[in-house]
């Protein structure tokens, strides 16, 4: 009977789920192969078995937040209203993130980046939001350039998902304040008709 494996997807899960949880939760360089496999219950020698090392195992929870954004946002159904598109884009993004705190903290905390004048990939998060601005602008909703409305939405995105996160607001104000900076951002960016016809519906109600 051969020696058991130690060093399996159990193992390797752990390892991973308590890397996160100490990027999510502690200053970086608080993540060492020693306290990882510590957390986890395995050896040091897991690490670099599984992942190569320290290095390895901070690409692997990246990878992991990438796609899981990735995933739920691309998910989204196209529809013939651009802004509804985007507004649905931000319920998804601040879904996921309030689903997911640790890999969220840990995405926008250091370990990934948003480069506007680099190649999006094609499993970028930012891929689809910048896919719904650009036909926004094409149907001449929107105006402007795209990577810029496309910061400006993220900034008030990920400003409101933070603080929710942080537990600065109660649900209910979450909630409003979500609906009301979003379409707020979005209408900031319409074509002059667009803003017109927009602001005389809410008049109206």
């Amino acid at each position: 009977m051969g020696r058991p494996r130690t060093n399996d997807e159990a193992v390797k899960e752990r390892l991973v789920e308590c890397a996160t949880e100490i990027l999510a939760t502690r200053p970086r360089e608080s993540l060492t192969v020693r306290a990882v496999a510590a957390a986890a219950e395995a050896s040091t020698t897991a690490v670099y078995s599984l992942f190569g090392g320290k290095a390895g195992l901070i690409d692997v929870v990246r990878d992991r937040a990438v796609a899981g954004l990735f995933q739920d946002v691309s998910a989204v159904q196209t529809s013939s209203d651009p802004l509804a598109d985007l507004y649905a884009l931000a319920v998804a993004y601040r879904r996921w993130g309030r689903g997911h705190s640790h890999l969220y903290t840990v995405l926008f905390g250091g370990v990934q980046s948003f480069d506007p004048s680099g190649e999006v990939g094609a499993s970028d998060p930012i891929r689809p939001l910048l896919a719904a601005i650009d036909r926004a602008v094409t149907a001449s909703v929107l105006v402007g350039e795209t990577t810029s409305i496309a910061l400006s939405i993220w900034a008030t995105l990920h400003g409101l998902v933070t603080l929710e996160l942080a537990g600065a607001c109660d649900a209910a104000t979450a909630e409003a304040a979500f609906r009301s900076a979003i379409h707020a951002t979005l209408r900031g960016w319409t074509t002059p008709a667009v803003f017109r016809s927009l602001r005389q519906a809410e008049l109206a109600h």
